[in-house]
């Protein structure tokens, strides 16, 4: 859904050989008809990134019908319980933490052997505005995605030696499946989309289209000298 699915359609048109990844099976495969209609590469897998049994299955299984892994987007997320601290249950904190943070430590760990078999590789995390700056809701989500931005450049450390680069992006508020849930919860789905456009200079929320753009950049070569590197595309709002 959302950046995934757009990332997903993007690889594709460039010529990638595309896994698409998802707990929801149907809409995983419905990715992954669109992009072969269009005379694309593409495979569905069922995935839970939080949990390790299902990333070595899955993956495996990708090396078996779609050959050796080069490129990993680590996009899975979910932005959990919007309460104080002090209101949050652990139960709410560890799920978001499972699959933001566990999941981008899990498949990468699983994808890694591949691309230091070929000395090569890129790997893009998403992370958010909120790994740079914060706000005051959903701190399960906030804490995620600063630690994601970390982790980015850890790995961009360990690797870089070993032809492999690790790069985040930072989205800004874009119209995805996410957000809209996000608004629809504070009431006015319209009202709210206002007041999150305001938030941007530019005056809108971004398209998954756009987020996309960039991460396949960094997946290519074009970026051949990126690693540790945020790609920031968010409307301006980090500029306050």
């Amino acid at each position: 859904m959302g950046i995934g699915r757009a990332t997903a359609i993007a690889a594709g048109r460039e010529g990638a050989a595309v896994a698409v990844c998802d707990v929801a099976d149907a809409a995983a495969e419905k990715v992954a008809q669109e992009i072969r209609g269009s005379g694309g590469k593409a495979r569905a897998y069922h995935l839970d990134v939080a949990n390790e049994g299902d990333v070595r299955g899955a993956f495996g299984r990708i090396r078996t019908e779609l050959g050796p892994i080069y490129g990993l987007v680590n996009n899975a997320g979910i932005a959990g319980a919007n309460k104080p601290t002090h209101q949050l249950e652990e139960a709410e904190w560890d799920r978001v933490m499972g699959v933001n943070v566990k999941g981008v430590f899990l498949c990468t760990k699983h994808a890694v052997p591949d691309m230091l078999r070929r000395h090569a590789g890129a790997i893009v995390n998403l992370s958010s505005i909120y790994g740079l700056v914060s706000a005051p809701d959903v701190p399960p989500y906030h804490a995620s995605k600063g630690a994601v931005r970390l982790m980015t450049k850890t790995d961009a450390l360990f690797y870089a030696k070993e032809g492999i680069r690790v790069n985040s992006v930072h989205p800004g508020f874009i119209d995805t499946p996410m957000v809209q849930n996000y608004a629809t919860s504070l009431g006015d789905r319209s009202a709210v989309y206002e007041q999150l456009a305001a938030l941007h200079p530019m005056g809108r929320v971004g398209t998954a289209e756009e987020i996309a753009n960039g991460i396949v950049f960094l997946l290519s070569d074009d970026a051949s000298f990126m690693t540790g590197s945020e790609l920031v595309i968010d409307g301006g709002y980090t500029c306050r």
